[in-house]
């Protein structure tokens, strides 16, 4: 009789073990997951880069810069004034990501007059010093935006395809990538972007 109950415990005693062993691994596995769906989570809605072509942002941005998008922004907000952002033109496959600066939000009727920027009939004074603009483009009327367009400007506002011109145009909600907000390369411009 006392065999038995030895044989037993240490079968209770394995079978104690064993599920220790089980919750540990399972325990693991699950740190792993979270681990690389957080990581999958950084990277998709922070990580993904662009490179800027061009001129047209410079000072902010120059030719051939790297930078991060913020995607997850604006799938629970919305462009705000200045915000840099990249977007395909008309929502083009075939083009280029471009990288401008949102100025008109919907709703806003934009205009350019004697190389300044008009919002709703009232001039806009920017936080830069930005040069008048010799080229008014599609702006030179007045411009009402719908309920999901934005306008927007290069910083380099006299070498910019932007929205003052039909190629570009006004820039559709739906066609925004992200919001840019760190430059990857060059090394030596690492940083937030603003």
């Amino acid at each position: 009789m006392k065999k038995k109950g030895r044989g037993s415990r240490k079968r209770q005693k394995e079978k104690r073990t064993l599920r220790q062993k089980i919750s540990s691994v399972l325990l693991w596995i699950f740190e792993i997951a979270v681990v690389v769906l957080f990581a999958f989570v950084l990277v998709y809605f922070f990580g993904q880069t662009r490179t800027n072509v061009g001129q047209s942002m410079e000072l902010t941005l120059a030719d051939g810069d790297r930078v991060l998008l913020n995607t997850l922004s604006y799938r629970i907000g919305s462009p705000e004034r200045n915000d840099i952002i990249a977007f395909k033109p008309n929502g083009s496959s075939t083009s280029h990501t471009h990288i401008k600066r949102v100025i008109g939000l919907p709703g806003e009727t934009i205009q350019i007059k004697d190389g300044m920027i008009y919002i709703n009939g009232t001039v806009y004074l920017e936080k830069t010093d930005y040069p008048l603009m010799n080229n008014s483009g599609l702006a030179d009327e007045p411009i009402t935006l719908g309920v999901k367009e934005y306008f927007v400007l290069g910083d380099n506002r006299n070498d910019s395809e932007d929205s003052r011109y039909a190629d570009i145009g006004l820039v559709n909600f739906d066609y925004i990538e992200g919001k840019v907000w760190f430059r990857i390369s060059p090394f030596d411009s690492f940083g937030l972007i603003d």
